[in-house]
């Protein structure tokens, strides 16, 4: 039986859902798949766990963005989603990737303080989801899941946030944020 390439989707406003995604990664690696992790907002700029962990792994994990949307002006973050997405159009399209994580794909599609569309229009990347490669996995992550993703996902996890320690005061911690 040929395998079919899965679409899962983890959301929320909790904590977990790269951590998931890293899982998931980390069970494909396990199993010889060939996996491609791309993150839309983290930038190259600084370094994370996950992706000194994953080098060692022999993932390739790709910063695309500039940070938080508050950190520079909107024109540099729709030339790095116009750049973002022109790499996930080519991932998306690669028959040699059997598992493509698109890192925090959710939070770029829901930024409202700036336009999008023209530089990461919705309908292009529902079309490009569609399209990809009949046995590729896809896990896309992020808060504000779009409803056309939900709805054309097979699996979709919604993390719920019950309790954080920023709630505390204790800032991101270095091996569990970052």
């Amino acid at each position: 039986m040929a395998r079919k390439g899965l679409f899962l989707v983890y959301t929320g406003e909790g904590k977990g859902k790269t951590t998931a995604s890293l899982g998931v990664t980390l069970r494909a690696v396990g199993r010889g798949l060939n996996v491609r992790y791309l993150q839309f907002i983290k930038s190259p700029e600084r370094t994370y766990g996950e992706q000194i962990a994953l080098r060692k792994l022999g993932v390739e994990m790709e910063q695309m963005g500039i940070g938080f949307t508050w950190t520079k002006t909107p024109e540099e973050h729709r030339v790095a989603l116009a750049k973002a997405w022109q790499k996930t159009k080519a991932a998306l399209q690669d028959e040699g990737i059997d598992l493509l994580v698109l890192d925090e794909l959710n939070n770029a599609l829901a930024i409202t303080k700036f336009p999008i569309d023209d530089v990461l229009p919705l309908a292009e990347v529902i079309e490009a989801i569609q399209q990809r490669p009949s046995t590729m996995h896809l896990v896309v992550t992020g808060r504000s899941a779009n409803p056309a993703l939900l709805a054309m996902a097979d699996l979709v996890s919604t993390i719920d946030a019950t309790k954080h320690y920023y709630e505390e005061g204790i800032p991101a911690v270095k091996g569990l944020e970052f």
